[in-house]
């Protein structure tokens, strides 16, 4: 089992490593060249820079049963259909039961913006995130261990 990362943005690429090494799982940084992440304990795997690079190349890293630290809605439906587990940086494990009512709020959100609205940002990242990721993902690994 390998954790995999789409560390392009995520703020818990170190968690995430910390949780790996205590759980004896294998862990890749996937990224893009305008983000350079060099950690211990990790592989990383650097990839050109453009639309979905990082994305494709985890996918085509993945086995069922690996665990993905990812924000990309999209990605994490096709880490579901190669049967992998696939988990927000906020906790949120996804599943075959939200990942199309996720997916339908960024396509909604797509036509807004390109259509000239405006919607709210994201807020602030709070301790309580970080926290609830650290639980989900321990939850997660320890089902694997």
């Amino acid at each position: 089992m390998k954790l995999l990362i789409d560390a392009d943005g995520c703020p818990v690429v170190d968690c995430a490593l910390k949780l790996a090494k205590q759980y004896g799982a294998e862990a890749i940084i996937l990224c893009d060249t305008s983000h350079q992440f060099e950690r211990e304990g990790a592989r990383t795997i650097t990839v050109s820079k453009g639309a979905d690079s990082v994305d494709f190349a985890l996918v085509n890293l993945v086995a069922p049963g690996d665990i993905v630290v990812t924000q990309d809605y999209g990605l994490a439906a096709m880490c579901l259909a190669r049967r992998a587990v696939p988990i927000h940086q906020d906790g949120m494990v996804y599943t075959d039961d939200n990942i199309d009512s996720l997916l339908l709020a960024r396509h909604t959100a797509r036509k807004i913006r390109s259509a000239g609205g405006r919607l709210k940002g994201n807020a602030k990242r709070t301790k309580q995130q970080d926290q609830l990721f650290e639980r989900a993902l321990a939850a997660l690994l320890e089902e694997t261990a």
